[in-house]
């Protein structure tokens, strides 16, 4: 139950950061991505703050070496590039790039039910049951 409770402060968190930031809004990512036009780098300054903050958790818990509820780190990602991550890293910049949404705020927008959001998150949930479907399951993570 704990870890739970801390899930979801932690989502709480994330969700409060995204909106207060404007994150929530696709328009901030396609204005980010458009370096030629109307360009606004405020989501650089939102992940730049996000790494500022969330690093000195990250390295308490490694100094720890467990979670708030005593529970195993998982366990650190791997640094091998291959084929599955750079598809997988492109389909996510490309429906990111077009739709103008990533998961947390598809997921955040859900709430005011714009069809956009709805859309995407569909097809998000479509996409990754595709994928569970087609990977062998030695090769899921």
């Amino acid at each position: 139950m704990k870890r739970i409770a801390h899930a979801l402060v932690a989502g709480a968190i994330f969700g409060l950061g995204l909106a207060v930031s404007g994150m929530t809004n696709p328009d901030k990512v396609l204005n980010f991505l458009d370096v030629a036009g109307a360009w606004d780098p405020s989501l650089a300054l939102v992940m730049g703050a996000a790494l500022v903050v969330s690093m000195p958790g990250f390295a308490w818990l490694r100094r720890r070496g467990c979670t708030l509820d005593g529970g195993a780190l998982p366990a650190q990602p791997g640094t091998h590039i291959d084929r599955r991550l750079l598809i997988g890293s492109a389909l996510f910049g490309i429906g990111w790039g077009l739709a103008g949404y990533c998961p947390g705020p598809a997921l955040a927008n859900l709430a005011h039910g714009g069809a956009d959001a709805v859309i995407f998150v569909i097809a998000m949930l479509v996409g990754s049951q595709l994928a569970r479907l087609l990977l062998p399951a030695e090769k899921r993570p």
